[in-house]
């Protein structure tokens, strides 16, 4: 499913003036790029039609280690057909039961530069998303990469060269823009997939994997013993990291059936499993553009949503996706930002509260409890006080009696100095290097609760941490809706602190922990979507809907 358009893209070029400053000046080609806002119209009359096929990364770094391997078996009665191209470039065809993939580090006669200028690192797409709009914003073009953390890179064919990358940089430098760097990496060897069908070895870059009985079971690693079976196309491709990504290619409703049981049970209420049914559609079609970098469009894992294959499939989900097929939640006749978490810890989060951009109206504070428990407009949380009293109750919440409803963890000035400057080395910040952590104090909260900016006293001096910042930082808070507790030790002095607060996960959106309670007390799956995401509506897909749009 190829999707492409054809545009005319804006290209900044940077050279000296005879006063010996940086100067722009733009050109313009028509090039052909892969479409990121919302989905072309082949893309949407299949997903309203009929099913739509998804893009899902299922291994996302094989290659990362000369120890990786993969072995991939037809199921009993069926065989694997594998394509690829032969050295003479001809299309290829191979049969067999079972493969194993390995990776064989194969010495360049050359060394190799590999570099991109990192304009920002982030914790999570949606503040990415939100930085690479504003880089567009100022005339430069991006793209969004997850090598580790989330990245905003200058697009790569554009700076495609040493002269452009430092040109950019240090025009970057000279308006005074401090996260900008230059990633450079001299390769002396490259990992090559390797595998052997009947008796010889081949090496290819680029791989398709079909079964005849359309399902293909895949072993990740030496210890897996169990596998996951998956179904569709299986293709082995590069990525931008000079590592490799298994990429399985499924209709949306399949994706489906190995989703709902994998996020919030099988056994959850029958309309619980329908609202994450509906909130799992929603949130892959609006989704898409997520590893646009890579060729692929959503991962398996919890930067997406959890995916399994056929794995763990149950009649129960089943019935669910069946029942509420081609159902979305929208607003204003657009797919809503279908994010959920965990467990909120009693209140929801506003979009704004975790991640950076435009407000979402359906995704404010709510405070999760059947009955008037609690009085945000009077007694907001942004108020450390009325905070601590808030986590201290443990009573009539949808998540009660939950192990991450309320949580207490004490870490000490050491741990905390080391997680927090590897955290820092990470993103290339300039006191990365400090020693000791003096002193941690939360100096903004959200209405809702959330940390809005935490201030960490070093030896080199304070350092900012903004929202999920804070969960990337310091491994103790599983939520950024906590408070701070020093704890001392012995003759009194600071050992440490102590992370007390609720929920897991950002909290935005509907909390699963909730609604497994609302579906046990009889709410409807529709009664389950509208007290989370208030204001929206649940319809068919159809022409009309917007898929996305830059917020």
């Amino acid at each position: 499913m190829q999707r492409t358009t054809c545009i005319l893209r804006e290209i900044l070029m940077l050279t000296w003036d005879r006063d010996g400053r940086w100067v722009g000046y733009w050109w313009r080609t028509a090039v052909t790029v892969f479409c990121l806002v919302g989905l072309t119209a082949d893309v949407r009359a299949t997903a309203v039609g009929g099913d739509v096929e998804l893009k899902v990364g299922i291994v996302q770094r094989f290659g990362a280690t000369p120890e990786d391997e993969l072995t991939l078996k037809a199921t009993e009665g069926s065989s694997l057909t594998l394509r690829f191209l032969a050295g003479n470039m001809q299309p290829q065809t191979v049969l067999a039961n079972s493969m194993k993939l390995e990776i064989q580090m194969q010495p360049l006669a050359v060394p190799e530069v590999e570099e991109q200028v990192v304009l920002s690192t982030h914790p999570n797409f949606e503040t990415a998303e939100d930085s690479a709009q504003q880089w567009r914003a100022k005339g430069i073009e991006v793209e969004i990469a997850q090598p580790r953390r989330w990245q905003v890179w200058a697009k790569r064919d554009i700076y495609s060269t040493p002269l452009r990358r430092r040109l950019l940089l240090e025009s970057l430098e000279a308006q005074g823009f401090k996260t900008a760097y230059l990633d450079t990496e001299i390769k002396k060897e490259e990992p090559k997939p390797s595998w052997v069908v009947n008796g010889l070895r081949y090496n290819r870059k680029n791989l398709e994997i079909v079964s005849d009985r359309n399902k293909i079971q895949v072993y990740q690693g030496k210890k897996d013993r169990t596998g996951r079976i998956f179904v569709g196309v299986l293709r082995l491709q590069p990525n931008a990291y000079g590592t490799y990504t298994l990429v399985n290619e499924v209709p949306l409703e399949t994706y489906l059936r190995g989703v709902v049981p994998n996020e919030i049970g099988a056994r959850a209420p029958y309309a619980a499993l329908e609202a994450q049914t509906i909130l799992a559609r929603t949130y892959a079609l609006r989704n898409l553009r997520r590893f646009a970098i890579d060729g692929y469009e959503l991962s398996a894992d919890i930067h997406c949503q959890v995916y399994y294959g056929l794995s763990g499939v149950f009649p129960q989900t089943d019935k669910a996706i069946a029942a509420t097929k081609g159902l979305v939640i929208v607003y204003n006749n657009e797919l809503i930002d279908a994010v959920y978490s965990s467990t909120t810890g009693g209140v929801t989060a506003s979009f704004k509260d975790i991640w950076n951009g435009s407000e979402r109206p359906y995704l404010r504070p709510v405070v999760d409890a059947v009955s008037n428990i609690w009085d945000l407009g009077r007694d907001s949380l942004a108020d450390d006080r009325n905070l601590r009293q808030f986590i201290n109750l443990q009573k009539g919440f949808n998540e009660e009696g939950k192990s991450l409803f309320r949580w207490r963890k004490e870490t000490s000035l050491p741990d905390l100095a080391q997680q927090l400057q590897k955290y820092l080395e990470d993103k290339k910040h300039p006191l990365a290097k400090f020693k000791v952590v003096q002193q941690m104090q939360v100096v903004e909260r959200s209405p809702s609760g959330r940390i809005l900016k935490m201030i960490v006293q070093t030896d080199l001096g304070a350092i900012e941490l903004h929202k999920e910042e804070v969960r990337s930082a310091f491994l103790a808070p599983i939520s950024t809706l906590f408070y701070l507790d020093p704890v001392k030790k012995d003759n009194q002095t600071l050992w440490g602190y102590a992370f007390v607060g609720g929920g897991y996960g950002h909290g935005v959106g509907l909390s699963q922990t909730g609604a497994y309670q609302l579906g046990n007390l009889g709410w409807s799956s529709q009664q389950i979507l509208n007290f989370y995401y208030p204001g929206t509506q649940i319809q068919p897909l159809n022409d009309s809907i917007s898929f996305w749009q830059a917020q």
